[in-house]
């Protein structure tokens, strides 16, 4: 297998990977699991995960300034509302049209790198803003005259545009020439701290009931954890940024196919183009090169350590 076609394969499982989400925390709720204290301890199990990366790598744990404390701090409260979000939303919606939702980030990015950073936004940009948000009022209104739940959708809006908002932040403040691997450690601590203050404030932690599902937790924290971000980081080195950008759109489309499979989601045809709008609009903006540099950046810094992105 030559050097791209490598890179296309581990890059399409990587981004496989991620979309195992829903398969190992859906089981977890069903079993009274609360999305915090899932969230709780997939961080918890993917800390000592990060910290063998960091060292197997030769790499110190250290501050290259005072000035990157608050960043990391902020950014890790940013992360962790993402990722809370994005899981009680699996509550409330079918995981596979949460997980496409989601994939509007690189949207975002460009509307808040237009925003704040006075970066131009393209005549194409605007038309693949519009093609989104058509797809998303098709997953909305469904055929049957109802809609999904508001609740749901606000959750991941909020999810996807914390998230972009974390691409952002760490690409434009002294965190964006920190070592990733060690960036990545203490954003994970710094969630789980919040998870932990979260639970302690009300919700309480839950258990699983069955030891086996033990196993799930464990898989959230390998399989859309270190296994993902350990492919990306190879499909980079051989195919580049955008390419893996692109095949990022493997994640909502394994969601879906979960969903349908184990799941038993149903996918009509209202949603069926709702979806694709959304894909097809997400791949022309990271293709196009809109917001390019930070996007590029952000997977670009992969290439010397592994990224955890929860």
């Amino acid at each position: 297998m030559n050097t791209k076609l490598k890179g296309y394969f581990v890059g399409a499982i990587g981004a496989a990977a991620y979309g195992t989400n829903p398969l190992f925390a859906l089981p977890l709720y069903d079993d009274g699991m609360n999305p915090a204290s899932v969230l709780f301890f997939r961080y918890l199990l993917a800390i000592p995960l990060v910290y063998i990366m960091l060292r197997a790598r030769g790499r110190k744990i250290e501050f290259q300034s005072k000035k990157q404390l608050i960043p990391l701090l902020i950014m890790g409260i940013v992360m962790a509302i993402s990722s809370l979000t994005l899981f009680f939303s699996y509550q409330y919606m079918p995981a596979g049209i949460a997980s496409t939702i989601l994939f509007i980030y690189p949207i975002e990015v460009a509307i808040i790198m237009t925003l704040l950073f006075k970066e131009h936004i393209r005549f194409s940009i605007i038309v693949c803003i519009l093609t989104a948000m058509i797809g998303i009022w098709l997953l909305y209104q469904q055929e049957d005259g109802t809609t999904l739940n508001l609740l749901g959708t606000l959750l991941i809006v909020v999810s996807a545009t914390t998230y972009a908002i974390y691409i952002v932040g760490i690409n434009r403040t002294t965190l964006n020439v920190m070592p990733t691997l060690q960036t990545t450690l203490f954003i994970v601590i710094v969630c789980d701290i919040v998870y932990l203050a979260y639970l302690r404030c009300g919700a309480g932690i839950t258990l699983p009931t069955k030891w086996y599902l033990w196993g799930n937790i464990l898989a959230l924290a390998a399989l859309p954890t270190m296994l993902s971000f350990t492919c990306t980081t190879a499909a980079i080195q051989q195919i580049g940024s955008t390419p893996t950008a692109i095949l990022g759109a493997l994640e909502p489309a394994t969601a879906i196919i979960i969903g349908i499979l184990v799941f038993h989601e149903q996918m009509t045809m209202r949603i069926t183009i709702g979806l694709t709008l959304i894909i097809v609009s997400v791949i022309f903006v990271i293709a196009s090169g809109s917001s390019s540099r930070v996007l590029s950046s952000w997977l670009n810094i992969r290439k010397h350590s592994s990224k955890y992105t929860p």
